[in-house]
């Protein structure tokens, strides 16, 4: 039941998680090792906790319900504050378990979405199959391959996921995978009725299930145009006092694109370490034209140059971004953009190869994402104009 229950928190974490940097794993030698010194405040149960759990992992690593509380805390970690070190030290918590035929289906799929963090989708859509072949009917492994299926366009996948969820889950569980996936294939005004009733009536819900709730509906509001819905949503999120990096660059990209750069800049300068939400910060302060810009557009071009020695390509969206907007490196943000859409195909990915296909002037380069406007029939007016202005057209 502890495990059960645990795994729910998680599968709430990973719907609220975006697709961010992930780490290798360090495996410490010595149980005495300091992974992390965890900012600690008085009362701060929490932060002790997971210390302790990470003592007790050490003296027993290839204890199964210890492995995944202490990776599972790492990963909530990593979804909140968007610091990739976090994923390295949930990585090394399963690190017994790489190579074992007999692990169980709760492992195999938290292995699997530590692999999806990193982008390897294929090998975590294998695992995920293999915690199916266990567990058929296995909730947060069905969720997360649907999640996964979405973020490379397979929505027919997706779909088959949470329709298996039917006959096993609660109706808020499998009813809001299948609106999000509508929400993507040109039925976002019906998706939107949905999630919004799905949140009234179930209001008892834990603050995380609201809260991934009421960022979709703040991105189906806007994508339909109504602003100020959009806002009431994100401040009801807010209020919410959940840290979600996801949650952040979503309003950050928000109150950027409505010309809100100084709200921006309160709302993310508090999180330099996340290169996320760092990227907005640098776009925002750019656009105000404050002194914090040159520092911020210098400590990304560090972390980028440092993640191309490591041979690290998963920069590349935010980097795209960077090389358009700060280093008006057009070549270079459509070479990055295009790279990224090979690996991922999300409406955010979509929007990026189409700004830099527009700056470029190179149609050709953006034609896998005009197949997939019209394929998928996905609604949103900016990516609607980005693609007029590709074909010619007015924006």
């Amino acid at each position: 039941m502890y495990l059960s229950s645990l795994l729910g928190l998680l599968t709430i974490v990973v719907l609220l998680s975006g697709g961010f940097v992930a780490a290798e794993p360090f495996r410490p030698t010595d149980a005495a090792t300091v992974l992390e010194r965890l900012p600690m405040n008085r009362g701060d149960e929490r932060a002790r906790a997971l210390a302790a759990d990470r003592a007790r992992l050490a003296a027993a690593p290839r204890d199964p319900v210890l492995a995944m509380k202490v990776a599972s805390a790492y990963y909530a970690l990593a979804g909140a504050e968007g610091d990739p070190r976090y994923i390295g030290y949930a990585e090394a918590a399963m690190a017994p378990w790489a190579a074992d035929p007999k692990a169980p289906a709760d492992i195999l799929y938290l292995r699997g979405k530590l692999l999806q963090w990193r982008h390897e989708y294929a090998p975590a859509l294998e695992l995920f199959a293999q915690a199916l072949q266990r567990d058929p009917g296995h909730y947060e492994t069905l969720s997360g391959r649907s999640a996964v299926l979405t973020v490379l366009a397979d929505y027919a996948g997706a779909r088959r996921d949470c329709e298996t969820m039917r006959a096993r889950e609660k109706e808020l569980y499998w009813a809001s995978c299948l609106a999000y996936i509508d929400g993507q294939t040109g039925q976002a005004a019906a998706a939107e009725r949905q999630l919004a009733d799905l949140l009234a009536r179930h209001a008892g819900s834990s603050p995380e299930g609201q809260l991934w709730l009421l960022t979709r509906l703040a991105d189906l509001a806007t994508r339909l145009g109504r602003t100020a819905d959009a806002e009431r949503y994100y401040r009801r999120a807010l209020a919410l006092n959940i840290t979600s990096q996801y949650l952040l660059s979503n309003y950050g990209d928000f109150l950027i694109d409505h010309g809100r750069h100084a709200e921006a800049v309160t709302l993310l300068r508090d999180w330099v370490r996340s290169d996320v939400l760092l990227l907005r910060l640098t776009l925002a302060a750019q656009a105000l034209n404050i002194a914090e810009f040159k520092t911020y557009a210098q400590t990304l071009r560090e972390r980028f140059a440092a993640a191309a020695m490591r041979g690290d390509t998963l920069h590349r969206q935010e980097e795209s971004r960077f090389q358009l907007s700060v280093e008006r490196n057009n070549t270079r943000a459509l070479q990055l953009a295009v790279a990224n859409w090979a690996i991922q195909r999300e409406p955010y990915d979509a929007r990026i190869l189409l700004e830099a296909a527009v700056a470029a002037g190179r149609r050709d380069a953006a034609q896998p994402v005009l197949d997939w406007l019209a394929q998928s029939r996905h609604e949103d007016p900016q990516l609607a104009a980005l693609a007029q202005k590709l074909m010619g057209g007015k924006p």
